[in-house]
């Protein structure tokens, strides 16, 4: 079955012409929404370990982190190449003069040909921009604005800290840079439709970024949501809610958009529901299969 939908892989080996995997690194990085600065609560489904892998609080330094994914990655997936992914909470939130020094330790590392940053859009400046904008003549750079949903009201139900101008105003300083944009969506934030869901697809599909990451909302142990799955303010997406809403969202996204991910990656451990969310090979293949079909595309439904 072929992929009706332009993946991560396809597009990094059209790059480098070998499989490139994403390290993810955790830097040690906060957060504004959670330091005090906007909130001391963060995002009602973000734990106290920013979806981290928890390599910095062992004392792992970057380089650490990398070489020990490198040969993982290695044996598991035979990569060539890889791309330092900087994960974990709000990786452009420091001065940037301490953003150069954790870059360029990754980027000294060999077979690493480029950066991820993942960040909010309200945590970027010209100089941050321009460091990175830097890296561009060497190596694929790209950034990622965790958007989540296209609506204020939702935004603000979930105690974002910034609103949808904020990200667009991220989007335009970016432009013209150099630098990849890829947009964070999450589908299944409370209140919402999957018709809302949807205009989300369209207002991206409209801003000319270069790829997206999608994600379902899961309930993690300790957060504010569980707090309101627990007393039955909340319910999840079922599988196939999930599945039905992706395929559609696909159809409204740009064919030359390049798409990072489908779902998410939950801890086990840290899971308060859904269970169904720890499948995600058999989600993958769900949402494939329900492409194929009801003969969908992306950008099939682009106008």
């Amino acid at each position: 079955m072929t992929k009706r939908y332009y993946d991560l892989n396809t597009y990094l080996r059209s790059i480098f012409g070998c499989r490139v995997q994403k390290i993810s690194i955790d830097a040690g990085m906060s957060c504004p929404n959670r330091d005090g600065t906007l909130s001391s609560e963060g995002c009602i489904f973000c734990n106290a370990f920013g979806s981290g892998t928890g390599a910095y609080r062992k004392g792992l330094s970057v380089t650490r982190q990398i070489l020990d994914s490198k040969q993982a990655l290695t044996r598991r997936y035979r990569a060539k190449k890889f791309i330092a992914y900087f994960q974990s909470f709000t990786n452009t939130y420091a001065p940037v003069d301490a953003l150069r020094r954790l870059y360029e330790e990754a980027l000294a590392i060999d077979d690493i040909v480029g950066l991820s940053i993942g960040t909010r859009p309200d945590c970027i400046n010209d100089d941050i921009l321009s460091l990175l904008e830097s890296y561009t003549r060497n190596y694929l750079i790209w950034i990622e604005y965790g958007l989540q949903s296209a609506h204020d009201e939702t935004l603000a139900l979930i105690n974002r800290g910034h609103d949808v101008k904020a990200f667009e105003e991220a989007v335009e300083a970016t432009r013209n840079r150099g630098i990849q944009i890829c947009a964070h969506v999450i589908l299944g934030l409370p209140n919402e439709t999957k018709p809302q869901m949807l205009e989300t697809a369209n207002y991206l599909a409209n801003l000319g970024i270069d790829g997206i990451k999608l994600h379902l909302l899961y309930v993690v142990k300790g957060t504010a949501l569980e707090r309101l799955y627990l007393s039955g303010k909340y319910k999840c997406l079922t599988q196939m809610e999930y599945v039905d809403i992706v395929c559609d969202f696909l159809a409204r996204l740009p064919a030359e958009m390049v798409i990072q991910r489908l779902t998410g990656d939950p801890h086990a451990d840290e899971l308060t529901a859904p269970q169904w969310s720890l499948k995600k090979t058999e989600t993958l293949n769900l949402i494939r299969e329900t492409l194929e079909s009801r003969n969908i595309r992306q950008g099939s439904a682009v106008c």
